[in-house]
């Protein structure tokens, strides 16, 4: 790969821009530069398997990666940070170009604090910088929201199909593979766009059931019809608080007629099951879910602390699910063993760490940034384990209280992999309840348990909507305003920037 690979080349060259993070408004966490893990060059690339070095589509372009910024989910990104960002990006590529084609990864729910859907301006001005002749295409996550700005600075936009996220790489695979087609046929094709006034969180529209199962599996069907490149439903993020939040369905082809047409079918799919949606499994609140826990003979049964879930947004340092464990007779008096994942305390990790295993100590941790609920706790027991290998969350340790485990993080991150109980010492299996911060269960999680509750927690990332205030989507919206009127799904046709050339 050449960064000045000369113009004159049968190849196309094409940019790779990747910056995403999912950002709660309702979470007092705020997202700093020193969040986002950034790669350029060959390291980027390697981000990519379908990319790989000999691989049809490595061969099939010049490929330049500029930069990569991401974060776990998190709060909103303070301005400077993503100022920062985004004149490197547009600085990139100014400098590197000319380019054919970018392949613009994003997420779709970066919240900039002050400012509404920064993802659709910093495309409008990508495209300014690549020029109308370049081939933008757009990867998202299915919890992400698009406007008719991102819309219209970009040509192709597609996300994922599967909540949990299982096929996100063959989601970017999609839009990379659906860049190099146009790129070589030289078409340019028109987008069908439906805004549908429905928020709902990720739990109540997971693809493992209904309807979300039925309605996802008519995507592809759709993309199969003549005359159609791409279809996608996003059901938008839920816990940010701006109009552009809510569910939408694109289709991109070159037959506006079938695109229009299969547009207009999916939203009204979308539409018609809003009030099907439900939990992906049984919900309650948190001592209605402890208490089935305690009950069963199932092991390990699994918990989700759901409103300070950081995979969806949350702070991760709220302590209010942890303060009634430690209320709990059942709990500290070791009826039953109780693994909670986990409270991010820079202060309280480095302490454990430093008096090791074996070690008895008084505690005071979390809530340095998520205090609304519930303030730090105080644990006063063993510390269990204690280690540094962790890469994402530093210095970690478990701190016993009778039968509760509790995992305590340098740093702020979720518990849903196996090598982030492996990097903390402890294995799930053995205990007998596993409380974790997450909302559904990734599929190492979903795997572990053998029965599961979410618990209907409070936090910046609550279930409970109508709970957290919205006061600037657009209204009206389900399930805010349950009675409202049938919408018109119309979908809105956007034609190519440049008209085809083929």
């Amino acid at each position: 790969m050449s960064d000045n690979h000369p113009r004159e080349t049968p190849l196309p060259r094409i940019a790779i821009l990747d910056i995403g993070i999912e950002s709660s408004t309702f979470s007092p966490h705020r997202s700093d530069l020193d969040d986002f893990n950034q790669r350029r060059g060959d390291e980027l690339l390697a981000r990519y398997p379908f990319l790989a070095p000999g691989s049809p589509l490595r061969e099939a372009a010049d490929w330049v990666p500029l930069m990569q910024a991401s974060a776990i989910p998190g709060g909103a990104v303070v301005p400077t940070a993503y100022d920062q960002m985004e004149a490197e990006i547009l600085d990139l590529l100014e400098a590197r170009g000319p380019f054919d084609g970018v392949f613009f990864h994003i997420h779709g729910a970066m919240s900039v604090v002050g400012r509404q859907d920064a993802e659709g301006q910093l495309a409008t001005k990508v495209r300014r910088a690549a020029g109308d002749q370049a081939m933008i295409s757009t990867s998202m996550d299915l919890h992400g929201n698009v406007t008719q700005e991102l819309l219209e600075a970009v040509d192709l936009i597609t996300c994922y199909r599967m909540a949990p996220h299982e096929d996100a790489v063959e989601s970017w695979e999609r839009a990379v593979q659906n860049l190099v087609t146009t790129l070589q046929t030289g078409s340019r094709p028109r987008k069908a766009w439906v805004r549908v006034p429905v928020l709902l969180p990720g739990e109540k529209t997971s693809t493992r059931i209904e309807p979300a199962k039925s309605i996802y599996a008519q995507v592809p069907v759709t993309e199969q019809r003549q005359g159609v490149l791409d279809a996608a439903i996003w059901v938008g993020y839920a816990w940010a608080d701006e109009p552009r939040c809510n569910a939408t369905v694109v289709v991109t082809g070159e037959d506006q007629a079938v695109i229009t047409a299969e547009a207009r079918r999916l939203a009204e799919l979308y539409w018609d099951a809003r009030e099907d949606f439900a939990f992906v499994t049984p919900t309650g609140t948190f001592a209605e879910c402890l208490d089935q826990a305690l009950a069963s003979d199932l092991r390990p049964f699994m918990i989700s602390d759901s409103g300070d879930n950081p995979t969806a947004g949350g702070s991760g340092d709220m302590t209010w699910a942890v303060a009634r464990l430690l209320e709990h007779p059942a709990v500290t008096g070791g009826e039953a063993s109780v693994l909670y994942t986990a409270i991010p305390d820079p202060e309280g990790a480095r302490a454990a760490y430093a008096a090791g295993p074996g070690a008895q100590l008084t505690l005071t941790a979390g809530a340095r940034v998520d205090h609304e609920h519930q303030g730090p706790v105080t644990l006063e027991g063993t510390v269990v384990t204690a280690t540094d290998a962790d890469p994402v969350g530093g210095k970690v340790a478990v701190v016993g209280v009778g039968g509760l485990h509790v995992v305590i993080t340098e740093r702020r991150k979720p518990y849903h992999l196996r090598e982030d109980f492996e990097y903390a010492g402890v294995n799930p299996d053995e205990f007998d309840i596993v409380i974790s911060k997450v909302g559904y269960l990734e599929p190492y999680l979903y795997g572990l348990a053998a029965d599961w509750r979410m618990a209907l927690t409070p936090g910046g990332v609550d279930q409970d909507l109508l709970r957290l205030g919205h006061q600037h989507i657009e209204r009206p919206m389900f399930p805010f305003d349950p009675k409202m009127p049938d919408p018109d799904l119309s979908p809105t046709l956007l034609s190519p920037r440049v008209e085809n050339d083929a």
